[in-house]
């Protein structure tokens, strides 16, 4: 399979890319925020679920870079930045628009009920695919709602 890289200047776009991002897996030394730049972006494990339909033993998580672009603010809940061991997984990107403009906050949900938000000038986020794949057994569950 080719590397994946996607962009999302909207919230239509948006929502393949967290279709993408759903259960990936990543350690808070993965996150970064340039202030100077307003980019915040997150070095993610994501599992490849574009491939993973049909097979019931070997799935595939590669090494990605998700770049969110004009950021203003981040704030997170549930994450303790000093616990560089920890795993974090991401379960949804959401975009609540503010008012009638194209800005407003992006939130990173997390398991745990743990999530970080940016207050952005509209949606602006790419997602790249870094490294190869790896093999792995385990494929991510989910409850029945």
């Amino acid at each position: 399979m080719d590397s994946l890289k996607l962009l999302a200047l909207d919230a239509e776009d948006l929502s393949v890319v967290s279709a993408h991002l759903q259960d990936a897996v990543f350690k808070t030394d993965g996150l970064s925020y340039d202030a100077r730049h307003h980019v915040f972006s997150v070095v993610v494990n994501r599992f490849v679920w574009e491939t993973a339909a049909g097979r019931r033993k070997a799935f595939e998580r590669r090494r990605a870079v998700v770049a969110f672009k004009r950021v203003n603010a981040v704030r997170s809940l549930g994450i303790d930045r000093k616990d560089a061991g920890a795993v974090l997984s991401l379960l949804a990107v959401n975009f609540a628009q503010k008012d009638d403009g194209p800005d407003g906050t992006l939130e990173l949900v997390l398991s745990g009920n743990a999530s970080i938000m940016l207050d952005v000038e509209c949606v602006e986020v790419q997602l790249a695919d870094t490294g190869g794949a790896w093999e792995t057994s385990l494929k991510p569950r989910h409850p029945a709602v």
